[in-house]
């Protein structure tokens, strides 16, 4: 789990990078949901919020600009 200041020190192409990179472990974490193997469930929820939170700097930085 990241932090919001973490991201706000990130530029715009790293945070479309780690917007790509979350998406993708959202999904395998899905996936190895669905098929038994993930020990810990939260993690989805963890992968979820880190999403919104790259999101919500993305569009804060649209809405300055």
């Amino acid at each position: 789990m990241m932090k919001d200041n973490e991201f706000k020190n990130m530029s715009d192409v790293e945070l479309d990078k780690k917007l790509k990179d979350l998406k993708s472990e959202l999904f395998n974490l899905r996936f190895r949901h669905a098929s038994g193997q993930l020990e810990n469930p939260l993690s989805i929820r963890t992968c979820k919020r880190d999403i919104a939170r790259v999101n919500t700097e993305i569009r804060a930085r649209q809405a300055k600009a």
